[in-house]
């Protein structure tokens, strides 16, 4: 396969498109078929290694068929040779290792071994999604440059999200802003603060990263374009330039600076739960939405939306995907020794929810592994864009969700509650205990908030019936339910600070990176009992199904 490189400087750019984004045309025939005939070869590479070997039991399945006979994985079957990153046992010496985070009491983090093919792969895909995220429509080639100049605001190696912008130089030249050779020895705060100063003189083409990153900048430049200190920027002629023209679009449209004024990105890519959340708030900061990809460590890119900013299209070509349904799910949860039904992308329905399995192809090491997310098929094609394949998106974690008696909420759901209040916060942490019909939710307001703790809980609560509603059966029984068996809320309002403490605290313990800020759901009795630890006073809302319960100020917040 050429490199990127070669085709944009021979011209040849109906061939970049069809290596990089030909899965867009494919029709779910075509997309079965490569998926089956990589399959194929996958498992003969299996069949000949030792990890191969123990994972497969000592079957040498022959089809597709004989293949989806074999048990289901998590990574415990793959302990301790990924754990002691153990290369003799693999089907290929891998390209790198990427790891992430653990879970607590079984291991500290997860090391994924990348084969050089299956890396070589995933640079072309994330070059395609480079492309559509500055596409306006099918074969747009006006925003295909043969030199990326990139904001880095990931997480460095070993991380995956650091490794992928390594991996992608495979096929173009690569200007990280600031070099990852320097950022892997800054704390993200300074990594930021680094990046942006190089950019100010070199420019922006694309951003890779956390959404929260480009909303924190993007907040930071309009509380403070009115106090620009130029002094640092004298011996920056094109710092200064790109400034001063920055504060002059501002003052002629009668507003604050934002980083838009500064610079014209081609194409933004965010990864996570939270991009949906802040899609606004980047398209008012930045000038563009958010293209939204499903990725991980486990299997690179799963999915990415196109340029209409809607659902997502999966990925042919890099892991073989199977899919547990609800029913199957929940059978499994009732009965460990159950082995979940799984079906393929051919077979899925619209509006259902599925846990996705993946095998990687290209030498990987994951077979039939279960990745811990759930998705929603949202169509069986894109009818806009003519793709015709299945759209999804991401629903939540498995073991994301808060359960009531009759609705189970999801940090997806709580997050689009809060999100309705319509007032700036900094973070949100939520849990329910054993036995009560409460949910605890804790919120940092920010910027001097001071609002109605009543109203807040009393919005809160409307919310989240309301986002359950579409999960109800057409005959209201659902919504008759929730009625008889509600829940309450309780909303904690956070002191300014709490979070930037509990961060900080935890960098001083040193905590690993996915570790630095609390879960949204479902916090451990630590986790809380740091998170609260230097609070004074906090204002505490009881929001019953039909009246304020209780408005108390407490000393110390109860955990």
């Amino acid at each position: 396969m050429p490199r990127v490189i070669e085709l944009l400087r021979q011209g040849r750019n109906e061939e970049l498109w069809q290596m990089c984004c030909g899965f867009l045309s494919l029709g779910i025939r075509e997309f079965m078929k490569i998926q089956n005939s990589l399959l194929l070869e996958q498992m003969n590479l299996l069949s000949d290694c030792p990890l191969g070997k123990k994972i497969m039991r000592g079957a040498r399945p022959q089809t597709v068929e004989e293949f989806r006979q074999l048990p289901l994985t998590t990574y415990s079957d793959y302990c301790p040779e990924l754990l002691e990153k153990n290369e003799e046992v693999l089907c290929q010496k891998p390209d790198t290792w990427a790891r992430t985070s653990g879970r607590s009491g079984e291991y500290e983090c997860r090391w994924i071994p990348i084969s050089p093919t299956f890396a070589h792969e995933l640079s072309a895909i994330m070059y395609g999604v480079g492309i559509i995220s500055g596409c306006k429509h099918w074969h747009d080639y006006s925003n295909i440059p043969e030199h990326l100049r990139m904001f880095y605001s990931v997480a460095p190696r070993p991380y995956m999200s650091g490794a992928m912008t390594r991996m992608l130089e495979q096929q173009v030249p690569v200007h990280n802003m600031p070099n990852p050779g320097d950022a892997e020895g800054l704390s993200f705060e300074d990594r930021i603060r680094l990046g942006l100063k190089q950019a100010l003189s070199q420019g922006i083409d694309y951003f890779f990263g956390m959404a929260v990153a480009l909303v924190s900048i993007g907040e930071k430049f309009s509380q403070s374009s009115n106090n620009v200190n130029l002094r640092p920027l004298l011996l920056q002629p094109k710092a200064l330039l790109r400034l001063a023209r920055g504060l002059f679009r501002s003052k002629i449209a009668g507003r604050r600076m934002l980083p838009r004024d500064l610079w014209s990105v081609k194409g933004i890519i965010c990864t996570g739960v939270d991009s949906w959340a802040y899609r606004d708030k980047i398209k008012e900061f930045w000038g563009r939405y958010p293209l939204d990809v499903y990725a991980g460590t486990e299997g690179g890119i799963i999915a990415t939306q196109t340029w209409d900013y809607d659902g997502m299209t999966f990925i042919p070509n890099l892991n073989f995907l199977e899919f547990i349904p609800e029913e199957e799910r929940l059978k499994w949860e009732m009965d460990h020794s159950y082995r979940p039904k799984t079906l393929l992308l051919d077979e899925v329905e619209t509006g259902q929810d599925y846990e996705i399995v993946i095998t990687n192809f290209h030498g990987g090491a994951l077979v039939r592994y279960r990745v811990g997310d759930l998705i929603r098929i949202v169509s069986l094609r894109n009818e806009k864009l003519g793709i015709a394949t299945p759209q999804m998106v991401f629903e939540r974690r498995v073991d994301g969700v808060i359960n009531f008696v009759v609705v189970q909420l999801t940090e997806k759901q709580i997050w689009q509650s809060i999100e309705a209040l319509d007032i700036e916060y900094e973070d949100w942490t939520a849990y329910k205990q054993p036995g009560e019909s409460l949910l605890h939710l804790f919120i940092e307001p920010k910027n001097g908030y001071h609002g109605n703790g009543a109203d807040i809980a009393a919005v809160i609560r409307k919310r989240l019936i309301r986002v359950n509603e579409d999960r109800k059966d057409t005959t209201g029984v659902l919504e008759d339910l929730t009625d008889m068996f509600d829940f309450q809320v309780e909303v904690t309002l956070l002191p300014a600070g709490t979070y930037a403490s509990y961060t900080t605290r935890r960098q001083a313990e040193g905590a690993d990176l996915a570790h630095l800020k609390p879960p949204h759901l479902n916090p451990s009795e630590e986790v809380l009992g740091l998170l609260l630890s230097h609070t004074e006073e906090t204002i505490v809302i009881t929001k019953s199904r039909n009246n304020v319960e209780s408005v108390n100020k407490t000393e110390k917040t109860a955990v």
